[in-house]
């Protein structure tokens, strides 16, 4: 069976704040590390209401000096918004700290609306940079040479694994080209998903990064002990995602009963657009999903998201899926 894997994005829920959503998130990351999933992602946002991990390099540090095993990594680091000199002496000191344990995804997109970007100083002019901005991150990992002038301290030879993240057809063909592997941001823009694995396996070129293709493809998962539980744990994100499609993004609230008594049918159907690729309800109900998401895509590992009001209930969530994905290693 494949490996499972968790993309976190730091959730301020209604009636919190960043401090709690923060030490949320590492007792989030410590459960993953427990139950044996591969890594633990996390998302750089700008200007987000109810998204704590703007600061993406710092909040990866504080997983990783909290958990013991787990992978922990950038789902991901805008590049276009940052020096690829800075990224690499950002990534190369977690890597020194926290050795073999750190992954650096990279995104194109701003992470944010256009007045944030243009607060933010460097988005718009290194968007249409950005396969070049990559090729040069990868080169301050490499070790330095004996008269170069510039290197990164730390950073240089310790070659941190680079993914290249994407939503289009863009950065996974440019993945292939590079030979790196590729994770899909399917867990909120469906359309292009089988689109794109198929374009980069098609354009994949071995490297000194990686022999094959490997193809990751994230979905909300919102696993409860019943498929009513399930489905009402799911409605703070519909109800997340309508507020971000009007405008209004805010804290994330907490789930209702009746979702139709909260959101309009066209707010809904929008919703239900994002969330295309969702595993929701009790265990056998999940199971199977997850089983046909995996059939479908053929992916060589599964990330698993999905905002959800109650920590304790996201962390009996990650139990159930960690079940489940033994349930289908012994199936297999």
């Amino acid at each position: 069976m494949i490996p499972f894997s968790v993309l976190d994005l730091s959730p301020i829920v209604e009636g919190g704040d960043a401090r709690r959503a923060l030490d949320e998130t590492l007792s989030l990351a410590q459960a993953a590390d427990r139950l044996g999933y591969q890594r633990f992602w996390l998302t750089e946002h700008h200007n987000m209401p109810g998204i704590a991990s703007a600061a993406t390099a710092l909040v990866i540090g504080h997983v990783a000096a909290g958990t013991e095993r787990i992978r922990v990594g950038s789902g991901g680091i805008m590049l276009p918004n940052h020096a690829p000199l800075v990224v690499a002496e950002q990534f190369g000191t977690l890597e020194t700290l926290h050795p073999g344990r750190i992954d650096l995804g990279l995104g194109r997109a701003p992470g944010t609306d256009g007045a944030t970007a243009r607060a933010l100083r460097r988005y718009f002019e290194g968007a249409d940079q950005f396969p070049r901005d990559v090729v040069e991150l990868i080169q301050w990992f490499e070790p330095a040479a004996e008269n170069q002038p510039v290197r990164a301290v730390p950073g240089a030879g310790l070659r941190v694994p680079i993914w290249l993240l994407g939503s289009s057809l863009f950065s996974a063909q440019l993945a292939g080209q590079l030979g790196l592997p590729y994770a899909f941001a399917s867990h909120f823009a469906p359309e292009l998903l089988l689109e794109a694995l198929a374009l980069y396996r098609r354009q994949f070129v071995p490297s000194e990064h990686l022999a094959k293709p490997h193809a990751m493809a994230a979905i909300n998962v919102f696993a409860a002990d019943t498929d009513e539980e399930g489905k009402r744990l799911s409605t703070s994100m519909q109800q997340s995602f309508a507020r971000l499609t009007s405008g209004k993004p805010g804290k994330l609230p907490p789930p209702v009963d009746d979702i139709e008594a909260i959101l309009t049918p066209q707010q809904i159907e929008s919703a239900k657009s994002r969330l295309v690729y969702s595993a929701v309800g009790g265990p056998e109900t999940v199971q199977k999903q997850i089983a046909d998401f995996i059939a479908l895509t053929k992916v060589d590992e599964l990330m698993v998201t999905g905002m959800m009001f109650d920590n304790t209930a996201r962390i009996r969530g990650l139990e159930i899926i960690a079940d489940v994905r033994e349930r289908l290693e012994k199936a297999s």
